[in-house]
């Protein structure tokens, strides 16, 4: 619950420290004193948006600071341990505004952004404004109404969750139906490409191994004579050649080492080089002996070949690229036919995805007409005690599938009868203004007492509504206060008189300056507030007695 709320130069308040009790707390003051200002306050520090207008004048910075007991709120504790801020059961909000407009928030004296100090602010009160009534007119509010109370956030977030799924393959499926007809037309082109390849179906490393088959066979000539012509120099030619130029020189060789073995080693390498060009003679023979002239075959060679470098020119690659190319072009092609069957899964997954939301948004209609058939007697008894006896409220709640949303398929319609023997018909077109303000705060006290909010602030709903109704209101909100803190801002005796404490807001100007104060009454004090509630400037005796009545009943 709120524990303590200080305020430093904000609007027309100097400095402020109130500490709150559990229960109802009635707060009141003349018209102009002021006394939304603590909620003003209060909301700037749940993440409201900041304005350097709302400086006290002559001040540099208005500071605004709530702290908050968490032994009842585990849904704050929790908020509060999954983003690391240490709490101790107790939570300290504080927001700063500069004169330059510049605000700063902070939690247990740990800076945040105002995201989060929002998403903590709904875990610790809940502000009930006096144009409230006129939000329920909106279809979208009556539904938050109808959801708040129901309290089915699991079986919400489960349908906004697969309402986002079907979204995103939405998207998914329309991009790659918009791709299809460039998919289309560059498949045709890999499929020309791919089976002009397939039919040369050229393998790894072909290209050169052609390449150098066909200069072999077209140089053959050239090749045969050469090797000739090395065989007769190093063997053949019987007038001259190196191998027996070198048996001769080895003959001699043997002749000087016998007169000096230092020459031994002459001996040897000559020897070595007669047995390498013995060697090279052979290889030679071997290779002239295997080399053919086959005309035809190098005639295919040179069409494989001039087919090769025709394709690689085609295909603007390197010959000897060609056999990658020919994957490459064969992979993309696999893949396109793969975005087609991809694109037929996601067709079917798709509509799986909104059969699973439809049954999803089902189940949270179901739910929704259960709650609903609930609070429609809860509230039609509300407004039979609030002056409308032959009253009768009702919501309802149509499926259609063919409208979709975050928030489920159902239109919900709050409707109303004020008059026996008329039918049910929208709020909006029969309840006036004050009836409109009474069946709008039952709703108020009802959804709040099944909303586990730990504080509620209900801020003049109750303009619009007098005498004995005004009784009935005050005695609400305060069972209400019995489990839950509930402040009221109200101008009405009657429900001001309920609360278990109350609280008086006065304006004031001193030096020419003016000032709001706010202050805890007794009961004497109590007494005085509430005779002029009752009887305004004048105070009487019957005042007094009817004030000191209000208080006992």
């Amino acid at each position: 619950m709120l524990c303590q709320l200080s305020i430093n130069n904000f609007a027309i308040v100097r400095f402020l420290e109130l500490d709150f009790k559990a229960g109802m707390t009635s707060i009141t003051g003349e018209t102009g004193a002021g006394k939304s200002i603590a909620i003003d306050a209060l909301g700037l520090c749940l993440g409201n948006r900041a304005d350097a207008h709302t400086i006290r004048p002559g001040a540099n910075k208005a500071e605004v600071s709530a702290r908050f007991s968490l032994l009842d709120i585990p849904l704050a504790k929790r908020w509060l341990e999954d983003n690391d801020l240490d709490h101790d059961d107790e939570c300290i909000l504080r927001r700063t505004i500069s004169i330059d407009g510049r605000s700063r928030a902070y939690v247990n004296g740990n800076p945040i952004p105002l995201a989060q100090v929002k998403a903590l602010g709904h875990l610790l009160i809940g502000i009930h404004g006096q144009h409230a009534h006129h939000a329920m007119l909106k279809h979208e509010h009556q539904l938050t109404l109808l959801d708040s109370y129901a309290n089915h956030k699991m079986l919400l977030d489960t349908v906004e969750s697969s309402y986002h799924r079907c979204k995103t393959i939405e998207k998914q499926l329309k991009q790659l139906e918009l791709d299809q007809h460039e998919r289309l037309a560059r498949k045709q082109l890999l499929q020309y490409q791919v089976e002009e390849l397939n039919e040369f179906a050229i393998t790894k490393g072909e290209f050169e191994t052609i390449e150098a088959e066909h200069k072999k066979l077209a140089n053959s000539t050239a090749l045969i004579e050469l090797c000739r012509s090395q065989l007769d120099i190093l063997q053949d030619n019987d007038q001259a050649n190196v191998e027996s130029l070198l048996n001769t020189s080895i003959s001699q060789g043997q002749d000087l080492e016998s007169y000096d073995t230092e020459l031994s080693s002459v001996v040897l390498m000559l020897n070595e080089a007669l047995i390498q060009v013995q060697e090279s003679s052979s290889e030679l023979d071997r290779y002239l002996q295997g080399l053919e002239l086959d005309p035809e075959y190098l005639e295919q060679l040179e069409q494989r070949l001039s087919k090769a470098l025709q394709l690689a020119r085609k295909h603007h690659v390197n010959a000897n690229e060609l056999y990658a190319h020919h994957q490459s072009l064969l992979a993309e092609l696999n893949e396109l036919d793969s975005d087609d069957d991809k694109l037929e899964e996601m067709r079917e997954l798709l509509q799986k995805s909104q059969q699973a939301y439809l049954n999803h948004a089902s189940k949270l209609s179901q739910s929704r007409i259960r709650y609903a058939k609930e609070l429609d007697k809860k509230v039609t008894q509300s407004i039979h005690q609030l002056s409308m006896p032959k009253g009768k409220f009702s919501i309802s709640v149509t499926f259609n599938q063919d409208v979709i949303s975050p928030h489920g398929c159902d239109a919900i319609d709050f409707l109303v009868t004020t008059n026996p023997g008329q039918p049910l018909q929208p709020i909006a077109k029969v309840a006036s203004g004050g009836e409109l303000s009474r069946i709008g705060l039952g709703i108020q006290v009802i959804t709040a007492k099944k909303v586990a909010t730990p504080t509620l602030i209900f801020d003049e709903v109750d303009v619009g509504i007098s005498g004995p109704t005004a009784a009935v209101v005050g005695r609400m909100l305060r069972t209400l206060g019995e489990s839950t803190q509930v402040f009221c801002v109200t101008h009405l005796p009657q429900v001001a008189g309920n609360g278990h404490q109350h609280m008086f807001v006065n304006k004031s100007s001193k030096a020419g300056k003016t000032e709001t104060s706010m202050t805890p009454l007794n009961k004497a004090q109590r007494v005085e507030e509430l005779a002029r509630l009752l009887g305004g400037d004048t105070i009487t005796s019957n005042t007094i007695a009817n004030a000191k009545e209000l208080l006992r009943s």
